[in-house]
């Protein structure tokens, strides 16, 4: 908007016609009637009118806009709403838990194995160090009182008669076959019922099945003065070799 100073220096000219025509005017005439209201008006208007003596412009510049009044502007941004600055921390908490879980429960798994590790070392290195029996109570297990194949002379003797002695060497021949070919940690001392379980914790699932019928029929003839079905030994008799075939050489007996 021009200021009211421009306003009158645009208006000077006419201002000066004006002055020049009341200066040319005779000496002695009578003043002019003074200009009605509605005159004025209309005069007022012309001059608003014109655009180099009045009226309003508006005009548009460019120019650099300071820089200082950015930095000092301070930011609009608002803070992040409550609920999402606590759920950001419950999952930074949440997280921080699950990685303490898992590094626990991947020591535990460690320790467990390291014990079982150790555990099974253990007994390895006891069956090495000790030493391996000759005789489990009373019945000679040494490979080279046996007879090379054991289920086809135990067969033999049951045929003929000699139930007993059938029964005898078969177990001591599943006998000295886990001491001395499958490392089960059988001890002199050891019982029927003793030899089972060692041999179920390092044999597979067949052969100590077959030990364990093996056993029970002992057992039938031993402490049941009882003899067990023919067809029952004449199967362990056929089955003892592929179930507990002897994997070493025998050693030979002392002159």
């Amino acid at each position: 908007m021009p200021s009211v100073l421009e306003a009158m220096k645009a208006c000077r000219p006419a201002l000066l016609a004006l002055a020049l025509c009341a200066c040319q005017a005779p000496i002695g005439a009578q003043p002019a009637p003074a200009p009605s209201r509605e005159a004025v008006q209309a005069a007022r208007d012309q001059v608003q009118k014109d655009p180099n003596l009045g009226g309003s412009r508006q005009e548009q510049t460019l120019r650099f806009k300071d820089m200082d009044s950015w930095k000092s502007k301070p930011s609009k941004s608002e803070p992040p709403p409550m609920w999402l600055v606590g759920m950001a921390r419950w999952i930074a908490d949440a997280g921080r838990l699950v990685i303490w879980a898992l590094g626990a429960l991947a020591v535990a798994l460690f320790l467990v194995g390291l014990r079982h590790w150790i555990r099974v070392r253990a007994e390895l290195a006891s069956v090495k160090t000790l030493p391996l029996p000759s005789h489990v109570r009373e019945l000679d297990i040494r490979p080279e009182s046996l007879p090379d194949q054991i289920g086809a002379t135990a067969r033999n003797w049951w045929l003929r008669g000699d139930h007993r002695e059938a029964l005898s060497l078969l177990y001591r021949g599943a006998l000295s076959r886990l001491v001395h070919d499958h490392a089960v940690p059988i001890r002199a001392a050891s019982t029927e019922g003793e030899c089972v379980q060692l041999a179920t914790r390092r044999l597979a699932q067949d052969r100590s099945d077959f030990f364990a019928r093996l056993v029970s029929a002992w057992q039938l003839t031993v402490y049941g003065a009882r003899m067990p079905d023919s067809n029952k030994v004449l199967a362990l008799c056929a089955d003892f070799d592929t179930h507990l075939g002897s994997t070493s050489p025998k050693p030979e007996a002392p002159r």
